[in-house]
């Protein structure tokens, strides 16, 4: 059954950010077997805590097994902590009912 990885992100220095986060890791979730639904700058919330201009990005995956395997990945690890200085971000994982 199909799943999803949804990003909510406040991203600190965008160029930064495109260049040492995004693109590769754009690369690994596409050979990884996810493809992106949304990927969209400046989120407007209409109710909650999440501030304005949030970035939102979701991925659709085979199952939750495969984000499992891309969010646990060595090839992901780097990627994972070169983020983690470029944005502040909460991310979920949900498998379609």
């Amino acid at each position: 059954m199909p799943a999803y990885m949804v990003i909510l992100a406040r991203v600190k220095d965008r160029a930064r950010f495109l260049e040492a986060y995004a693109q590769p890791t754009a690369a690994l979730v596409a050979r990884m077997g996810g493809r992106y639904v949304v990927r969209a700058p400046g989120a407007v919330p209409l109710e909650g805590g999440f501030g304005d201009d949030v970035s939102v990005v979701i991925s659709e995956w085979p199952d939750k097994a495969a984000i499992d395997r891309f969010w646990t990945s060595p090839d992901y690890a780097p990627l994972k902590a070169a983020r983690q200085s470029l944005a502040d971000v909460d991310v979920l994982v949900v498998e379609q009912p």
